[in-house]
């Protein structure tokens, strides 16, 4: 299980990108690249792309210099917890629904699940 999922509310809290105390960078959790462990957060860590011009049969794409979201790695993000609203750590917890055990997140400051 990861502590970090698509769709998440996270919060930038190192690198070029975090903000100031008084309004810390958060976005959603576009894409999770598992491998390289990176995340993808939409509105964060903009980079400048240059690109060609390239010319297809049915129509080519412009060049220029194009504004586009680049991963940001997994240690410089935590997950925002929704009930208190805070980035926190995460634990993980074991529910009992019946005779069923399901392993869930949970936030460190309140105990909350989510």
């Amino acid at each position: 299980m990861r502590r970090i999922r698509k769709d998440d509310l996270v919060q930038v809290v190192a690198g070029k990108d975090k903000g100031t105390p008084d309004s810390p960078k958060r976005g959603r959790v576009v894409k999770v690249l598992v491998e390289r462990d990176k995340v993808l957060v939409e509105g964060v860590n903009y980079v400048k792309k240059h690109t060609r011009i390239e010319q297809s049969r049915g129509g080519g794409q412009d060049g220029g210099i194009i504004e586009t979201e680049a991963p940001i790695h997994l240690s410089n993000v935590l997950p925002v917890c929704p009930s208190c609203d805070e980035a926190t750590r995460v634990a993980f917890v074991y529910e009992t629904e019946g005779d069923r055990r399901s392993k869930v997140r949970a936030c460190k400051r309140c105990e909350a699940t989510f």
